[in-house]
């Protein structure tokens, strides 16, 4: 019995000392600063009537001061807690001298403030404004971005003249529009899982504007229901018979995404098809 009961006292002051030895070996905390992967900017839109939040991924490396120029990615659903974080991770990896997909590129994350009102043009079916009253006012988004965003980008970034327009679900949608009614406001369109039924699918109605200028255009979609795959396909084979020689076109079907989580495979996708460079 004093045996055991000296057995024990034993066990016990080991796992006291070792516990006290490994507790001497935890390193201390000598600095601790935030984690920067560019800069969030806050920018008051006249058009628009309100402050606008911008978060901005800049390659490693990046000096305003440099003659370097580098293309620009303008990212719809932009905010910290949507899609700026992780697209803009894909940006570094993707532009890693040992990957090489796309070169090193600024990403212009646009917060939201109110999607479906930005996001949506005007429904000729009142149902919709009925059920989202807020909706119908992309033209004044897109306003936005080309005589206020575009140009305050340009003038305060190192940018090239190549510039890339990503969209998904409501995003996709007003990428669409824009593709139709402005092409030449981007030269690289990626459309993910386009919320193209948006007015009874109004707009695949629309006769897009002709453009001269070269363009890239990608559509993806997910495993997401009849409607949302049907509709991207669709719109790849609308923008089909219409191409001509200046417009390189791509389709890829994610049956293994949903519409959660095309974006990201999409976008990686994307870069690692289309062709990503400087105007020449």
């Amino acid at each position: 019995m004093r045996l055991t009961g000296l057995l024990k006292i034993v066990i016990i002051l080991n796992l006291f000392i070792s516990s006290n030895l490994q507790g001497q070996n935890i390193p201390v905390i000598e600095n601790r600063y935030p984690l920067s992967i560019g800069e969030t900017v806050e920018i008051y839109s006249t058009i628009l009537d309100e402050s606008r939040t911008l978060n901005i991924y800049l390659p490693y490396g990046y000096s305003a001061d440099s003659l370097k120029k580098y293309p620009v990615i303008y990212l719809l659903d932009g905010s910290m807690d949507e899609d700026f974080v992780h697209i803009s991770g894909l940006v570094q990896f993707a532009s890693f001298s040992w990957i090489n997909l796309i070169p090193e590129t600024i990403v212009v994350g646009i917060s939201n403030v109110d999607r479906k009102r930005d996001f949506t043009f005007h429904a000729e079916d009142k149902g919709y404004k009925k059920e989202f009253p807020t909706s119908g006012n992309s033209s004044l988004f897109i306003d936005f971005i080309e005589k206020e965003l575009q140009p305050f980008v340009e003038n305060n970034f190192n940018t090239d003249t190549l510039s890339i327009l990503i969209g998904q679900s409501l995003g996709g949608l007003l990428a669409t529009e824009i593709l139709f009614k402005k092409p030449d406001l981007f030269d690289n369109y990626i459309i993910v899982s386009p919320s193209m039924w948006w007015d009874n699918e109004s707009l695949m109605k629309f006769t897009p504007k002709p453009y001269h200028s070269l363009k890239t255009i990608y559509i993806g979609v997910g495993k997401e229901g009849e409607i949302m795959e049907r509709e991207a396909r669709e719109l790849y084979d609308k923008l089909k018979s219409i191409s001509k020689g200046n417009t390189k076109l791509y389709f890829k079907f994610l049956d293994g995404q949903s519409h959660g989580d095309a974006l990201h495979l999409a976008v990686y996708d994307a870069f690692e098809t289309i062709s990503i460079s400087r105007k020449e």
